[in-house]
């Protein structure tokens, strides 16, 4: 007898979320960002966008995070998803898909608007005031990872955009989204 798997749709999320707001456009999350660092623009910053992926039954599940930190003193976040309905185990594919999430996500940060954040912090600098733009990547470079073969691609796809790359152990918001990525697509029967 032929088991029957679940026919999961394709959806890729162009909107984003957090525990207080949906459907955040972009234009929102620059916004939300802005007034995060205006609050202190005497702080140090990092904004991270990372991607990680699980695969399930039927589908495999990414999740985006655009993490704004400041450091030492908290963080403003917002995520997104994408389901492809497929089980991806390539170890290469997935990387690769994962990265391509985060660089759609770092590539709307184009020069003006990081030129604007930029500017919130400038009068401060002299004080130790800074913002890095920084793409974690889930893979790292130990002779046991399977990611490692794939990694010097992967950070030149980043670096390329001119943007920071992180790997583990360094790559350290790869688990925010690790932690949503357990759980499956909530798939509901119409």
């Amino acid at each position: 007898m032929k088991r029957k798997t679940r026919q999961y749709p394709f959806i890729h999320e162009t909107t984003f979320r957090n525990t207080t707001e949906q459907d955040l456009e972009f234009s929102e999350v620059l916004n939300r960002i802005s007034r995060f660092v205006a609050a202190d623009p005497r702080g140090v910053y990092d904004l991270v966008i990372t991607t990680d992926a699980q695969t399930h039954p039927g589908h495999t599940k990414f999740v985006s995070y655009i993490v704004v930190y400041r450091v030492g003193k908290g963080a403003w976040l917002c995520s997104r998803q994408v389901i492809l309905p497929r089980e991806i185990y390539s170890v290469q594919e997935k990387l690769s898909l994962e990265t391509s999430f985060s660089q759609e996500i770092a590539g709307q940060f184009g020069y003006e608007e990081r030129a604007a954040l930029e500017n919130i912090i400038l009068p401060h600098m002299e004080q130790g005031a800074d913002i890095r733009f920084i793409v974690d990547i889930d893979g790292g470079s130990g002779p046991k990872n399977k990611t490692a073969a794939y990694l010097a691609e992967m950070v030149g796809r980043i670096e390329a955009m001119g943007l920071i790359a992180r790997v583990k152990p360094e790559s350290v918001m790869v688990s925010i989204a690790d932690r949503e990525t357990k759980k499956p697509y909530p798939f509901k029967v119409v």
